[in-house]
């Protein structure tokens, strides 16, 4: 399969700017420019992608909220005219359809299977295990060099080492899944190396639920194996399902620590504030901040609509598609005043970072509480935390489809 589609010959879809749109350098927590523009002056508009594609973009916060509660909208990836992210986004889905682009009833009978162990009670009595793991590896980075790289010493592993005991896959592969992982979002991945990934991916995966139909565990593959047995999944669905469940369990959560420490180091007065909370609920509140501030599913959710919707002073036709990028409808000055200021104590919770609607992240409850795990234990245990190079030489993921640095040197 080509990397890329023939262009539109289509001479108004020449002139719609290009998307993604780049980041401003000196600001790079902000959302581009362009679409901050965008969003004051023609907040649905056209863009133009990779394959030459024209969907709309849907910048305001209120407006990308009622399209994604809209049934009238799909996240079904196999519809024509679908914007994928990229070439090798677009051979995940060929490869294997998840529940996150299936639309109800589908997506609801599949998502149901693996709604439980996400649920914030269960979630809650990880949290002593989840600290004991970051406690762990904040030791293991102490004894350690100086400088240290806080990606590698504890936002990837943090993350990774909590969805493989949620799921049951062997931590001492990590090296393995997140080789394959980084692949599929990487937004230069050709569609080739994405589709040797997926299958290298649902292969292994396939091999343990069938290790969890002969030995099963108190682990979600087992559940799934369960479903198998049960005849309600086929094994290639539910390892697809592992794959998902896997790759996103730790590539979000694990760039989310790396950029919100960051973030607060950029912002010592709020960092400060992290640090010396006793109370549980600002810690909540800042890591609800920081999401909002963050948003590091940068490209944006994909949808087609199915009938014609009235939105925005314009009319979105059936069959057209739109991308609704969470950072810049985080940072929209009517929902959440002065958006470029970082504020702990803001009321942050309407923000989109996960989506809204039927298709809102299943994990959301889990990264929240690795999130507040880590944010108040790292601070408190390392006080003099600090950036072991300049913000401006920091490699940022401007080429990845979750946004991140690939490193983060750090010191104290």
């Amino acid at each position: 399969m080509t990397d890329t589609l023939a262009p539109t010959t289509d001479e108004a879809s020449e002139q719609h700017p290009e998307y993604p749109m780049p980041r401003a350098a000196r600001c790079p927590f902000a959302p581009p420019p362009a679409m901050t523009t965008l969003q004051a002056e023609k907040p649905i508009s056209k863009v133009r992608l990779w394959d030459g594609s024209s969907p709309w973009l849907v910048t305001r916060h209120a407006d990308q909220r009622t399209l994604l509660g809209d049934p009238r909208i799909s996240a079904n990836g196999s519809l024509p005219g679908f914007p994928h992210q990229s070439p090798g986004a677009r051979e995940v889905i060929t490869r294997q359809r998840t529940f996150v682009n299936m639309d109800d009833p589908e997506h609801a009978g599949i998502r149901r299977m693996v709604t439980a162990p996400f649920a914030i009670k269960r979630v809650e009595a990880m949290r002593p295990a989840i600290q004991r793991i970051t406690d762990d590896l904040i030791d293991e980075m102490l004894a350690g060099p100086k400088p240290a790289d806080l990606v590698d010493a504890l936002a990837l592993p943090v993350p990774s080492l909590v969805i493989c005991e949620f799921l049951g896959v062997p931590y001492e592969e990590h090296e393995f899944f997140q080789h394959h992982s980084k692949i599929l979002v990487n937004r230069t991945s050709s569609a080739e190396d994405v589709g040797k990934a997926v299958t290298a991916l649902l292969d292994y995966l396939d091999d343990l639920l069938t290790a969890k139909l002969a030995r099963p565990a108190d682990d979600v593959l087992s559940q799934l194996a369960a479903r198998v047995t049960a005849g309600e999944l086929t094994r290639r669905d539910a390892a697809g399902m592992g794959m998902l469940l896997l790759s996103a369990g730790h590539e979000t959560t694990a760039n989310m620590i790396a950029l919100g420490t960051v973030a607060l180091l950029e912002n010592p007065h709020q960092l400060a504030a992290v640090r010396a909370a006793d109370d549980p609920k600002v810690v909540a509140g800042a890591v609800e901040e920081l999401l909002r501030y963050l948003s590091i599913t940068h490209s944006g959710r994909r949808r087609v609509a199915l009938e014609d919707i009235e939105i925005g002073g314009e009319v979105i036709k059936a069959g057209d598609s739109m991308v609704m990028p969470p950072s810049v409808a985080n940072w929209d000055t009517e929902v959440f005043p002065e958006p470029e200021r970082l504020d702990i104590h803001r009321q942050s919770r309407r923000h989109v970072a996960f989506g809204f609607g039927v298709h809102q992240c299943l994990g959301q409850p889990l990264a929240r509480v690795e999130l507040q795990v880590v944010y108040s234990t790292l601070f408190r245990r390392i006080p003099t935390l600090r950036l072991a190079t300049d913000l401006d030489r920091l490699p940022f993921k401007h080429d990845g489809l979750i946004y991140g640095v690939y490193e983060l040197p750090v010191s104290w």
